[in-house]
Formats: C-alpha cells, structure tokens, sequence
C-alpha cells in the first residue's frame, strides 16, 4: 500500500485524531496520578531558596526515593520559575501542561513550515497528535520537564533573520539551561557572527542577573557544581542517552572525559561538519539546526531521553524534507519512529538493577545505544540526502543570514 495514500486518508481525519489525543492527554492530567510532574514540583518549589541562600542544597524527595532531585539549573532560571511558585500546585499543573502542548504543535508545524511541506496545518495536526504519545515527549509531559518549551523557542528564533532576536533566543534559553548554548555553532556555521555576539550578550545578561540577585549562589553554581555531572543524576543510568551514558554502560564504568569519550565526541564532530556543511551548502535550515542540536544531545554529559524532543523535527524534515526520497534518509524516518514509538529507555529502565549500577548485560548496553545511535546515523541521513540531491537553486550556497520562514502553500 502507497504510504502517501495512507497518509493523505489520515489528514482527512487529522483535526479529530488531534482532538482524542489532547482529550487522552488532560484526562491523564486530570485523574492520573502516577503522572506527578515531579521536575516541574523541583522548578516550583525549589525556586523559592533563591532567595534562602540554600538552593543548591535543597531536595526534592516527594516521589523520588532513589535520588531525591535538586534544583540542577543556574540561579536565572530559579528566578524565571519563581512566578510558579506564586500560584496551587494544581494551577500549575494545568498552566504547564497547556503551555507544553502549544510548544509541542509550535515546534511542529514551524518545522513543517521551514521545509515548505504541504497540507502544513492538518500534518501539523496530525503529527502533534501522534507526538503526545512517543516517548521524549510523552515522559517531558509526564515529569513536567521544560524540554518543549526551550525546543520551540530556539526553532522560532535561531532561523530569524535578526540577529538581536536570534541571539537573545539562545542567550536567554541558554541561561535557563545551559545545553542550548550549543546552537551557537549554527550561528557560527552560517558565519551570523552578530547572532552569535547577541547570544553571549544575552547569556551574559542571564548570569549577571543571577549574581546580582544571588551572588553566593551563582560563584556556588558556575565554580563548583557546573562540572558535576554525577549531580545531576546517574550518568550510567538507561535514561541518559547520551554518548557518555551509552559509552559508559557499554565499557561498564564511566568513562567520563577519558580518551574513548573523547574518540566518540572527535567522531560525532567529524559527522557534523560534514552534515552541516551539506544542509547550508543546500538551503537548509531545519536539516542545519536539527544537525547542530543533535550534536548538543549527543555530548552532553547528561542527556535524558526526554532531551530529545528533537526527535520530532529531525523525523519532519527526514519525512517531508527534499532528499525524503533517499533509502537512506527513509531508513533514519524508520529507525526514529520504531525508536521514540517502542517506549524502549522504559522497558530498560525496568530491566536495569539499580539507577546506580553501570555494569550490565550485554544486550542491555546495546539496547541502550537507541537515542544516541538514531542520532548519529540522522547526521549521516542528512548528509549524504543532501549531497546526492541534483545540483539547483536548492543548493546554491548560503551568503546571507536566513530569512524569515514563511507559510507554505497549504495545497
């Protein structure tokens, strides 16, 4: 059967299937509770110790008796979550909720929409309804991570043709949490050096901030936690999806910034130049973004597997992008699907002895290479797309900064 047959049979139904699985989705939040969002009760009821002095030493133990989780973010983003703490838990609750699934539609119909794809309104539809319920962000909705929101803010900014408005969208997300500080190698990529200086201008903003309120906290958190990695959670543990975490369970200890975790990171930066300079070299810009924040996820010490949220936009440009005709691209759609869709990283960590114990079975360690191994190949995916589309206006090379997206022709 013609998969685009299928497909275009679902758009037809795809505002009905987008209202069942909101349905599905505020009926969990309503009578759920297993569905604790306890990294939203840390952002909420750790903020407060801003103004204590005692942030930092602060625990979360409620729903937590394996780690009882700390406030983990520099001292800007306990000020920005602050207004949180203001409100019941249950407001919060549903306000955090409704914010993450307007992120979640957000970021894919933007994805949609930067790559031209047609029908962009029913298949933004129909991919966010189908998004609630794949594993980075079915667990981001679930904890009441802040993963969506981040996400949707860097696509809306990065690619904007103002470098002030670019900057300040990483700058400022940066400052919140430190990992979208990477997508300065896109602007570096693009040579969008105002953007770039805008980025550290705003981050910049963001910490001095957070000396000027909390001047002990923040030297406590930017020259002696930042480093900490092991305080954050467990590197070794099933959920960390990054190339550490993978690394570590393969070799059964952690291999920390040792000589094999620097081979993997030489290796992973290799495929990104490589797949970065396709995608400029091409036009394009969700493949150029999705590449350089892949990047991010994949050497980051700690990268849970609700990090990668950015599953999505990766699987909208591998589906819709124009080297979707590929084997190979196809392939990386495939693995995507069958990886954010099979709930693996749950089942491991089911299977797993103890968060804490790195040393495992042998097929444990392979299994837990999903996220990390869907990632690198989407570099490769894009990389090689790129380069095997016939040469045209698509792949003249980039000369100015990106422009505005606009909205596509909803044929």
């Amino acid at each position: 059967m013609n998969p685009r047959a299928v497909e275009a049979r679902v758009l037809a139904i795809a505002p009905w299937l987008l209202g069942l699985s909101l349905l599905g989705q505020l009926t969990m939040v309503a009578f759920q509770t297993q569905m604790t969002m306890i990294d939203l009760m840390v952002y909420r009821n750790g903020s407060p110790e801003l103004f204590t002095g005692f942030l930092y030493d602060w625990r979360l133990s409620e729903f937590s008796d394996k780690f009882a989780l700390p406030f983990t973010y520099p001292p800007f983003s306990a000020l920005v979550f602050v207004p949180l703490s203001w409100i019941p838990w249950g407001a919060a609750r549903w306000f955090w909720q409704i914010l993450c699934l307007a992120c979640l539609y957000w970021l894919i119909r933007t994805a949609l929409r930067m790559i031209d794809a047609e029908h962009l309104s029913r298949r933004a539809m129909l991919w966010t309804a189908l998004a609630i319920w794949v594993e980075p962000v079915r667990t981001t909705l679930n904890y009441g991570q802040i993963n969506l929101l981040l996400s949707a803010v860097l696509l809306a900014t990065m690619a904007s043709s103002r470098p002030w408005v670019a900057g300040f969208g990483v700058g400022v997300t940066a400052g919140i949490k430190l990992t979208p500080a990477v997508s300065g190698v896109y602007f570096l990529g693009t040579k969008r050096f105002a953007a770039a200086i805008w980025s550290v201008v705003a981050f910049g903003l963001t910490v001095g901030l957070g000396f000027l309120i909390a001047p002990q906290l923040s030297a406590e958190y930017w020259f002696h936690l930042l480093g900490d990695a092991t305080r954050i959670g467990p590197v070794g543990s099933s959920i960390n999806q990054s190339l550490r975490g993978a690394l570590s369970r393969t070799v059964g200890y952690d291999v920390q910034s040792g000589p094999i975790y620097l081979v993997a990171v030489a290796v992973a930066v290799g495929l990104v130049v490589w797949a970065l300079r396709e995608a400029l070299r091409a036009r394009q810009t969700l493949a150029a973004i999705v590449v350089v924040q892949v990047f991010g996820l994949l050497v980051s010490p700690i990268s849970w597997s609700h990090h990668w949220v950015w599953a999505m936009p990766a699987l909208m440009w591998l589906l819709y992008g124009p080297a979707n005709r590929h084997r190979l691209v196809n392939a990386t759609a495939i693995v995507w699907v069958l990886s954010i869709g099979s709930f693996l990283i749950s089942f491991l960590l089911i299977w797993q002895d103890s968060i804490w114990t790195i040393p495992r079975p042998w097929w444990e360690s392979l299994l837990g290479w999903v996220y990390p191994a869907s990632g690198l190949l989407t570099l490769v995916a894009i990389a090689v797309g790129l380069r095997a589309l016939e040469p045209g206006p698509q792949t003249e090379p980039v000369s100015s900064p990106v422009s505005e997206p606009q909205p596509a022709d909803q044929r």
